[in-house]
């Protein structure tokens, strides 16, 4: 702190100067504004935190590193621009600036660190570059600003919590590029109307879009093998859903207080160990005949191919029994094959 002149609640920092280093201005409150020179190369872990009156700051472009909580709780701090030549924002460096309203992320940076923008509440916007390759853990936990984001073709991979709690984002467009969802990724985004996810997935996490409330269908492409724990639980207006033939691993409670869903295709071999709510037996409507069958609540005890009405009668042997249009009286029985058809998608097998 010797070398840098601290007046009326501006910092200047001398030309030479090559590292801001760790602490250096840490729980500077009073501190407004700073200038930084071009020699400075980097600046160290929560060189800047606390600093809780700082509304603007100016990174040069010889700057490399961007150290972990670097800016954390800079809750005055309403835009940064990081320049070109940056290759690291380290972990949790823009945390809990509450007053962040938008970032530039620059082409040359390759890491983005877990958290670096997490409970940024203003933050409304922000543009991912090409060079970047992961969005990590927690980076954007709790942005209940953000609205939309453009993730580029070249991230592989989307950590857990990455965008959890983001309440206003409404859209995402997930590129080709990525492999894996992570555990709680899109979990509690409230808003989120609509998700495409392409074949690329292979994984979706534990949670990964729980709590979306406002989601209300879903296409799990091709491709995806595992489906984590809770998945789509408590996503409250869900109407239907597909799950592939492609998936072999599937958690508990996938559809758990999904109570709107009236639809799931299921294509794969993979038996649901559970819809969340109890599966319950009700007796059928043909009381004389003394059966019963299964019925899972969030779907109804009826189904509808190629305009026939089905009861589920026995899941392990798929036998069904037809109804007349009254839902009073059993017109008939039958058995659903290996194979059905519905709205010219064929299904290996449906599941109620």
């Amino acid at each position: 702190m010797a070398q840098f002149e601290i007046k009326d609640g501006t910092a200047i920092i001398p030309e030479g100067v090559k590292v801001i280093e760790d602490k250096a201005f840490q729980g500077c409150t009073s501190l407004k504004s700073i200038t930084i020179p071009e020699s400075v190369k980097e600046i160290g872990r929560r060189a800047f935190e606390g600093c809780t009156s700082l509304e603007n700051i100016t990174i040069p472009e010889g700057v490399t590193e961007i150290g972990s909580c670097a800016f954390e709780g800079c809750t005055s701090l309403e835009n940064i621009t990081i320049p070109e030549g940056v290759t690291e924002i380290g972990g949790y460096a823009f945390e809990g600036c509450t007053s962040l309203e938008s970032i530039i992320i620059p082409e040359s940076v390759k890491n983005i660190g877990i958290g670096a923008f997490r409970y940024c509440t203003s933050l409304e916007s922000i543009t991912i570059p090409e060079s970047v390759t992961e969005i990590g853990n927690d980076v954007f936990k709790g942005c209940k600003s953000l609205k939309s984001i453009i993730i580029p073709n070249s991230v592989t991979e989307i950590g857990g919590y990455a965008f959890y709690g983001c309440t206003s984002l409404k859209s995402i467009i997930i590129p080709d590029s990525v492999t894996e969802i992570g555990e709680d990724a899109f979990n509690g985004c409230t808003s989120l109307e609509s998700i495409t996810i392409p074949e690329s997935v292979t994984e979706i996490g534990d949670w990964a879009f729980a709590n979306c409330e406002s989601l209300t269908s879903i296409i799990i492409p091709e491709g995806v093998t595992s489906i984590g724990e809770r998945a789509f639980s408590y996503c409250t207006n869900l109407i239907s859903i597909s799950i592939p033939k492609s998936v072999n691993s599937i958690g508990n409670s996938l559809l758990g207080s999904c109570d709107n869903l009236k639809k799931v295709f299921w294509k794969c071999s993979v038996q649901p160990r559970s819809y969340g709510g109890s599966v319950t037996y009700t007796a059928n409507n043909d009381y004389a005949s003394g059966k019963w069958f299964k019925v899972y609540p969030m779907l109804g005890n009826m189904f509808e191919v190629d305009g026939v009405t089905y009861i589920p009668t026995s899941m392990s042997e798929r036998t069904c029994d037809v109804v007349d249009y009254d839902y009073y009286r059993i017109a008939t029985s039958v058995n659903v094959g290996a194979t059905v058809t519905y709205k010219n998608v064929e299904f290996t097998k449906i599941i109620l």
